[in-house]
């Protein structure tokens, strides 16, 4: 299902169409290794609708090929976008519910151009945000704007995995992008967790650190 342009959106109407809107969401709360990744899309009614007409909609209904191949327009047509990030570390101090809605504050803090309103996926308000902000659930699937921000948080997220896939081998992460698989979840029970593993979440915590680390590994650390 195409996200709907904010234009035909009930909720958002009384904003339209002076009002800068900007979605915001997460990709990775679900991971067992890296980190929490959020985009910020600040978007013009014209740019939704031409994103509308692109097909562009939740990042988790497309392929990783249409995903790649939308970034671009996303990021020409976009008034203003920004990613933010919550560590490992970030999500073991905090809890994964409170790293998400950090790594989406500070998404919204690196924006050049401050939103007049945040439509902030979900059912959670993001704490401390001196802006106003209007949660909707599923709301990748509702608003361009949050549509456009899951894209650029999912592709970003997705090509740093990649690259730590050559950091800690073993794992199939260019493959699993991070997520549980049965493979990946083997690969911890052989080669125990990774620091980039989230040793909180079950199947991460009971093994001790993975001792064997080749040296190019440790030069890349």
């Amino acid at each position: 299902m195409v996200a709907t342009s904010r234009l035909l959106t009930p909720e958002a109407w009384e904003y339209h169409p002076v009002a800068e809107i900007a979605g915001v969401d997460e990709v990775g709360r679900g991971c067992l290794f890296g980190p929490v990744v959020a985009a910020a899309v600040v978007l013009s009614p014209q740019a939704c609708a031409q994103l509308q007409s692109l097909g562009v909609t939740d990042s988790k209904c497309l392929s990783e090929a249409r995903r790649e191949s939308l970034v671009e327009p996303i990021q020409r047509l976009a008034t203003d976008y920004a990613l933010g990030l919550a560590t490992v570390h970030d999500i073991e101090r905090l809890n994964i519910l409170y790293a998400s809605l950090l790594a989406m504050s500070r998404a919204l803090r690196r924006l050049s151009t401050l939103p007049d309103l945040c439509l902030v996926d979900g059912n959670q308000l993001i704490p401390h945000l001196h802006l106003p902000q209007r949660t909707v659930v599923q709301g990748d699937r509702i608003h361009i704007e949050i549509a456009a921000a899951s894209i650029l948080a999912k592709v970003w997220r997705d090509r740093l995995i990649v690259r730590l896939d050559r950091r800690y081998p073993g794992y199939h992460l260019a493959r699993n992008k991070g997520y549980g698989s049965a493979a990946h979840r083997l690969a911890l029970q052989t080669l125990g967790p990774t620091p980039q593993h989230r040793r909180s979440f079950k199947g991460c915590g009971s093994h001790q650190t993975r001792a064997t680390v080749t040296s190019a590994q440790q030069n890349l650390q």
